[in-house]
């Protein structure tokens, strides 16, 4: 089977995961979509939103559509870097009398972690999940273990309480791929949730997809070819966020940084997985755009003239995209 029939079938398995989602689900089409974007770069997800908004029960789904190992964490200020990534053991041989150390595998042991309000741990519970998340890997006691594969982190965070939180630094945001803001359901989709999940029925998911699936599909969208001009096109949008490079008054105005290239990478393969979804072999510029906002939300470091004017890293997104055409 060549690849151009590959990306069909992609298409076609997709549509069933939207199908079996939206079973539980009620509209969030442009979080799910993101979300699997994501999942098939090989990237993770900071997700933004009020509770209530059926975050986990969405991250839950997401993994059953895809025979995937979920695991939650709740983060907590009294949260230890072993009570995510395991802890050594001391046990006794009953037999012997021997005395050794067994590792006991940590929550972060799975395919999809959602990590719940990761800005309530500190930072050094913090980095034992960022780590994890760059690695693949859990270092404990000197013995490396390897996390299973494909692994993907939903990190959570509530923008209403924000007392007693330590927000991550601009430096470990960058390990995210995107920045998701989930909104309030419509009138209509808010009457459709009430309406289906007081009842006592529960919709039944059926996996779509199996982990060896989901990661040759991983490895089909790195395939992907993608033209010179749409790759220009990913460098010149991000590039054009640096106030140091001579960019739009605006951005000069009110941004202190603008983003790195890890951006312009992730423009690129978030693009190609766009495209795979819809079923087409090669991105164009509409799929860097589609993915710019997330891709570039957090990778915007607002200064003080920004705050005081309320301006938002989206309202910048915007008119960058509107400067670029």
């Amino acid at each position: 089977m060549s690849d151009v029939e590959r990306i069909e079938r992609f298409a076609e398995v997709i549509d069933r995961v939207r199908q079996q989602i939206g079973k539980v689900i009620v509209g969030q089409h442009a979080i799910i979509e993101q979300l699997l974007i994501a999942l098939f770069a090989r990237g993770h997800c900071l997700l933004i939103g009020v509770p209530g908004l059926a975050k986990t029960l969405l991250i839950r789904t997401l993994a059953q559509t895809m025979a995937l190992k979920f695991s939650r964490i709740q983060f907590t200020p009294d949260l230890m870097p072993g009570d995510i990534t395991g802890t050594e053991v001391l046990e006794e041989n009953l037999t012997t009398g021997e005395k050794h150390f067994r590792f006991v595998r940590g929550p972060i042991f799975a395919n999809i972690v959602l990590a719940d309000e990761i800005n309530r741990t500190p930072p050094k519970t913090q980095s034992a999940l960022l780590e994890a998340m760059q690695e693949h890997s859990v270092t404990v006691a000197g013995v490396t273990y390897q996390l299973e594969e494909p692994f993907f982190v939903l990190a959570t965070q509530n923008p209403i309480e924000q007392e007693g939180t330590y927000p991550l630094p601009e430096a470990q945001l960058d390990r995210f791929m995107f920045n998701l803001w989930m909104d309030y359901p419509s009138f209509e989709e808010e009457v459709e949730i009430v309406r289906t999940t007081t009842t006592e029925e529960e919709p039944q998911v059926e996996p779509v997809l199996t982990a060896p699936e989901i990661l040759e599909y991983q490895r089909l969208v790195r395939r992907i070819p993608v033209s010179e001009h749409v790759i220009e096109y990913a460098v010149q949008l991000v590039r054009a966020t640096r106030p140091q490079n001579g960019a739009l008054p605006i951005v000069r105005e009110y941004l202190r940084y603008g983003a790195g290239p890890r951006a312009s990478q992730y423009l690129i393969l978030g693009a190609k997985a766009r495209a795979a979804l819809y079923g087409r072999y090669t991105p164009t510029v509409e799929d860097v755009r589609a993915v710019t906002l997330p891709v570039l939300r957090h990778r915007m470091v607002l200064n003080f003239a920004a705050e005081a004017d309320n301006v938002s890293a989206a309202m910048l997104v915007e008119r960058l995209l509107d400067a670029l055409g």
